[in-house]
């Protein structure tokens, strides 16, 4: 039987500032099998390491991180200290050390994303088994996968397990990627009989890590992954 996948939820959330550079070394640092975290596209084109749609909440900036080029994101502080890394920076730090999950949070993310790992495929000996992009958003997984279905997907879902289900086998997902509190020892069995990977999120206190373990999902996403 296969270990349980201990993948840090925007690095190490419970620890540094969630998707920041230092954020991802500390997970690196406790040894994690993945690092999950959230893409947008910023003004001038590049693909942005950032969760929110806005930059209030986590940054000296307001407004929409879409509407700012990287020049300008990057004169911006997360939490008073940290910068707003971009995609490539973070595959730099990664360096093939663990699975790398990338969310497409932000609109037309796809297509840059693809472009991104094409060139860490061909240009940094990074394979497709490095990466699964995952989204809430449907049309976005369904442009990764016309553009290159070999990029391995995960469908997010924190509404309906059978719907995500549903949707997986029209993109060729390998995975799913439910809230813990849909899940049950039955639907987990279900999907991974259907041949899908379970990867489960957030999961940070003790109770529910070693109930998602007794369900046996295939990974577990946490903001404090030194639980896991």
């Amino acid at each position: 039987m296969s270990t349980i996948l201990k993948i840090g939820h925007r690095g190490a959330k419970g620890y540094v500032a969630e998707n920041t550079i230092e954020s991802i070394q500390k997970a690196l640092d406790f040894g994690v099998d993945g690092i999950e975290i959230d893409v947008h596209l910023c003004a001038s084109g590049e693909l942005v390491v950032f969760h929110d749609l806005t930059l209030d909440r986590m940054t000296n900036g307001i407004g929409e991180i879409g509407k700012l080029s990287l020049s300008e994101l990057k004169q911006l502080k997360v939490n008073g200290e940290f910068s707003i890394p971009t995609l490539e920076e973070v595959l730099n730090v990664i360096d093939k050390k663990c699975l790398l999950n990338i969310e497409l949070k932000g609109k037309y993310t796809a297509l840059k994303t693809c472009d991104v790992i094409q060139k860490y495929i061909k240009e940094k000996e990074w394979n497709y088994n490095n990466f699964i992009v995952s989204s809430f958003q449907h049309h976005e997984l369904e442009a990764v996968f016309k553009i290159d279905n070999n990029i391995p997907l995960g469908v997010l879902t924190k509404a309906n397990v059978d719907d995500a289900l549903e949707f997986a086998e029209t993109v060729n997902a390998i995975a799913i990627h439910p809230n813990f509190a849909l899940l049950t020892k039955e639907n987990v069995k279900r999907a991974q009989a259907e041949d899908y990977k379970v990867y489960t999120w957030t999961v940070n206190d003790k109770q529910t890590i070693e109930r998602m373990k007794s369900y046996k999902v295939d990974g577990i996403i946490s903001d404090v992954p030194d639980r896991l």
